[in-house]
């Protein structure tokens, strides 16, 4: 089970430091703020979040669900498994929900908020992150990119109310991203390796001014690398 809660910035992990360390300073204030008693990983992969959320001591349960596939290692098999529309879960029977970088694999997103929202109790809380900038991957599986305008309107028409819902990224980070993703992905041998030694100061300058970002607004021109949510079931 890969945990990234250690990440540090290297040459091989260019194209994805940014995104998984964002990713676990996020899931943690979450955790922190929403979270307790059961909680589902919806699409949790090898769980690479799980001792991220689980730092949070009144989480008293982690349950991580996904399709059958042979990507798993003995040790981070998921507990339960569906297939990607129903959950096999009674209703109401978890306080909080994870549905992180899921939904822009899910050819019908309503159908699977919808069962989030079933099996989650009504003062529940689902934490989801989704790239907005990222190359195409998974493929054929990659469906979709949400703007955040369009993640509030498919949350709401699927029984939610949106709590909280913030860019992850902004100019810094998504020029940074796209200089990993560029060095690592789309170049090979000695290109990749002297193109990663040059790009790397910049990218960790980028990431620096990143970080010092106050919250994104959501206007005309504005470029994001990704969105979180909180959000909880209507009453």
């Amino acid at each position: 089970m890969p945990d990234y809660r250690n990440i540090k910035l290297k040459l091989d992990n260019l194209d994805i430091y940014y995104p998984l360390s964002k990713k676990v300073k996020l899931l943690r204030r979450i955790s922190m703020r929403y979270f307790k008693g059961r909680l589902l990983d919806v699409g949790c992969g090898e769980m690479p979040y799980k001792n991220t959320v689980l730092e949070n001591k009144t989480i008293n349960e982690y349950v991580g669900i996904d399709i059958k596939s042979d990507i798993y290692q003995k040790n981070s098999q998921p507990d339960l498994y569906w297939d990607g529309q129903s959950l096999p879960i009674e209703n109401n029977k978890f306080d909080c929900a994870l549905l992180i970088e899921v939904l822009e694999h899910v050819p019908k997103p309503e159908i699977v908020l919808k069962e989030i929202c079933r099996v989650l109790h009504k003062d529940g809380y689902l934490a989801i992150t989704v790239p907005f900038l990222w190359n195409l991957h998974d493929v054929p599986n990659d469906e979709y990119r949400y703007t955040p305008f369009a993640l509030k309107r498919i949350l709401e028409d699927s029984g939610f109310e949106v709590v909280e819902l913030e860019a992850i990224g902004s100019w810094h980070a998504s020029l940074a991203i796209m200089m990993g993703i560029y060095c690592r992905r789309a170049l090979k041998g000695r290109k990749r390796y002297f193109t990663s030694l040059i790009f790397k100061p910049i990218i960790k300058f980028l990431h620096k001014k990143d970080e010092r970002m106050g919250k994104i607004d959501f206007t005309k021109n504005q470029m994001i690398t990704g969105l979180w949510c909180v959000a909880k079931p209507m009453v």
